[in-house]
């Protein structure tokens, strides 16, 4: 009898990398991009600069996918024939997953918070722009690590 078990827990963890982190982003755009309404609601010239705040917090859900489609990639899952995998394998896939998963929605949150201050270093000191975009990009640096670190795991799985 074949066992899916393996293979289940593998598209566990690429479902939960992509939506965790797609959550966490989704919520941290709308979290600046409301703080962002309400200063083009005041000066709509400053659109372009409040708009790239906006931008950063959805990155992480951009780095889930990429996570799952790794997974996906492995396991063969997009040929239409996927590698049947022993739990223990599925579980490392699982696992490989998590740092995305977890440090991408709490990420996108934390990142959204300072994006939507940046917001208001917008609205008094329109040139201080730059500033306000390296703080919330700080953030940013640990879900690249997140991402490097599953995609590693990821990579160093045999089947």
């Amino acid at each position: 009898m074949v066992s899916y078990l393996g293979l289940a827990l593998a598209i566990a963890g690429a479902a939960l990398a992509a939506l965790l982190s797609g959550i966490g982003s989704a919520k941290g755009v709308g979290m600046v991009g409301q703080a962002a309404a309400g200063l083009i609601s005041e000066d709509p010239s400053k659109f372009t600069k409040v708009l790239i705040l906006e931008i950063l917090p959805g990155t992480q859900g951009l780095y889930g996918f990429i996570t799952a489609i790794m997974v996906m990639i492995k396991i063969q899952l997009l040929s239409g024939n996927p590698i049947m995998l022993t739990p223990q394998q599925g579980i490392a896939v699982f696992v490989a997953c998590l740092p995305m998963a977890i440090v991408g929605y709490f990420s996108a949150l934390h990142q959204a918070k300072v994006a939507a201050a940046g917001v208001s270093v917008v609205a008094k000191k329109p040139d201080q722009q730059s500033k306000a975009m390296v703080l919330s990009a700080m953030v940013e640096t640990y879900a690249v690590l997140a991402l490097l670190t599953s995609l590693l795991f990821i990579l160093r799985l045999s089947f």
